[in-house]
């Protein structure tokens, strides 16, 4: 089975750190670029950030710059999203995705998400 597999959410602190690992199952990931997306309550799936399929090249949307680091393990087949310095507003379910292009166009997998709330 084809699957991208979310984990590592949880409840943590302000201030706090969380790290996301996206980790594909019956498939290379090394084939794919893989983005991050988040979906507030009530909000659309907003791209958070993306690295390329060497791992050479990354993004990150404005708000997270200098917070989170996207990286890459081709050897585990696994994105990892470190997350840093969380505030409440960034309180979301986490989505991996694997496609071609950094930032991302045309996506083929998605994961199931994983939920982050920052709260005290």
């Amino acid at each position: 089975q084809l699957q991208l597999v979310e984990s590592g959410g949880g409840l943590v602190q302000p201030g706090g750190s969380l790290r996301l690992s996206c980790a594909a199952s019956g498939f290379t990931l090394d084939d794919y670029s893989v983005g991050w997306y988040r979906q507030a309550p009530g909000k659309g799936r907003e791209a958070v950030s993306c690295i390329s399929r060497s791992g050479g090249s990354t993004n990150y949307t404005d708000y997270v710059k200098g917070r989170f680091t996207i990286s890459r393990d081709h050897a585990k087949n696994t994105v990892y999203l470190q997350m840093s310095s969380l505030r409440p507003e960034v309180t979301a379910v986490y989505y991996c995705a694997a496609g071609y292009g950094c930032p991302q166009e045309g996506l083929e997998f998605w994961g199931q998400g994983t939920v982050v709330t920052v709260s005290s």
